[in-house]
C-alpha cells in the first residue's frame, strides 16, 4: 500500500471539522499512489453521507501548492472532469497535515482501467484535448519539476549504474530533445497533466468520469501530453503500438484540437521522449537515487517497460493524421 503517512481517526476528526462537511464516519487508505499519500474519508451531514478523498503531498511543499489549487479549480469550473479542493469554513483550501499540505477533494465515481479499449482511448484523447484547449488562458505557467534540466541531470547522474548501452541510449535521447527544441516549428505550449497514465482516470460502465492526480502539471508542449497518454494507453505489451487504440486516441483528440502545423514532424520524437522521460525516472526510483519525504517503502514501477516502448519507436517511428 502507498500510504507514506499514516493518520489517526483522531487527526482526521479534527481536520473534517474544519470544513462543513459533517462528522467523520470513517476512512481507508487508498492502495497504488506513488508520489502522495492518499484516504478515502467518508462523511455524514444531516443525515445524508458524503465522500471524499484527502491527498498528502510527500513530494511538493506548500509554496508549490497554490499552482495546483488554482489550475484544478480553473478547469472544473470549465466543465473539465477534475477533482477541485474543497474550501474550509474560511474559505481555504489548502491545509497542513502531519508536516505536508493537504487537501480535501470530492470522490467522483468509477474506477480504474483494467483493460484499455479503443472507445476509452477516445474519450480520454477527446478529455485532454478539451483540457489544453481551456488550459491556454491559465493564468499561471509552471516549469516542469521532471523536465529538460532534470534529465539532463539525472542521465548523467545515472549513467554509471547502467550497462554501456543503455547509458548511451539515455544520452543521445536527451540530446534528441534538445535539437527539437531548437527547431523553428513554433509547436503549441500550454498546460499539461504530464502523468495521464490509465491509472490516473476514472471510468464507470464505459464512461469517463474524472481525471486525477494532476500534481506533475506545468507548462509545456501539447503533443508531449499526448505521446505520454499514448505511450500507455495504446501500447502493446512487447512495446509496439495498439493501431487501433492509437487511431481512436488521436482522432478523440484531433476533433477538439486539430493538430498544428510542424507537429507531425515533431509527433516521433517526443514520443521517445515521453518514453525516455518515464524511464529514467524508474531507473532513479528502482536505485535509490532521489531524497523522499516518504515514510515507507516507495512504489516502484518497471523501467524495463519504458525502455522496450522507446526501442520500438526508434525501430517504427509513429506518424500524426494530419
Amino acid at each position: 500500500m502507498a500510504v507514506y503517512t499514516h493518520l489517526t481517526e483522531e487527526q482526521l476528526s479534527l481536520f473534517l471539522a474544519g470544513f462543513d462537511q459533517g462528522d467523520l464516519t470513517s476512512f481507508q487508505g487508498i492502495d497504488g499512489g506513488i508520489e502522495n499519500t492518499n484516504y478515502f474519508v467518508n462523511s455524514c451531514k444531516e443525515g445524508e453521507n458524503q465522500q471524499f478523498v484527502l491527498t498528502l503531498f510527500e513530494e511538493l511543499n506548500k509554496d508549490e501548492m497554490p499552482f495546483f489549487v488554482e489550475l484544478t479549480s480553473y478547469l472544473a469550473e470549465r466543465d473539465i472532469p477534475v477533482p477541485a479542493p474543497i474550501k474550509d469554513r474560511h474559505g481555504i483550501a489548502l491545509k497542513n497535515m502531519s508536516q505536508r499540505p493537504a487537501l480535501l477533494l470530492p470522490r467522483f465515481p468509477g474506477r480504474q482501467l483494467d483493460k484499455v479499449e479503443p472507445d476509452h482511448c477516445r474519450q480520454i484523447g477527446d478529455a485532454l484535448a478539451r483540457m489544453h484547449r481551456v488550459g491556454q488562458d491559465f493564468f499561471l505557467t509552471r516549469q516542469a519539476h521532471r523536465g529538460v534540466f532534470w534529465w539532463r541531470r539525472e542521465s548523467k547522474n545515472i549513467a554509471n549504474l547502467l550497462s554501456p548501452e543503455d547509458a548511451e541510449l539515455l544520452r543521445q535521447e536527451v540530446a534528441l530533445f534538445d535539437d527539437l527544441r531548437e527547431q523553428p516549428w513554433n509547436l503549441p505550449m500550454g498546460i499539461i497533466h504530464g502523468d495521464l497514465f490509465h491509472d490516473n482516470a476514472l471510468f464507470d460502465e464505459g464512461q469517463l468520469q474524472a481525471i486525477i492526480d494532476l500534481y506533475n502539471a506545468c507548462t509545456g508542449f501539447l503533443l508531449y501530453d499526448l505521446a505520454i497518454v499514448a505511450n500507455d494507453w495504446c501500447v502493446n505489451s512487447d512495446g509496439t503500438m495498439d493501431q487501433a487504440r492509437l487511431a481512436a486516441l488521436l482522432s478523440g483528440y484531433s476533433a477538439q484540437r486539430p493538430f498544428a502545423e510542424n507537429e507531425e514532424k515533431a509527433w516521433p520524437l517526443l514520443l521517445r521522449t515521453a518514453a525516455m522521460r518515464f524511464w529514467l525516472s524508474r531507473l532513479i526510483s528502482l536505485h535509490g537515487l532521489e531524497e523522499t519525504r516518504y515514510e515507507g517503502e516507495q512504489v516502484i514501477k518497471d523501467p524495463d517497460e519504458c525502455r522496450r516502448i522507446l526501442l520500438a519507436h526508434i525501430e517504427n517511428p509513429a506518424q500524426l493524421p494530419v
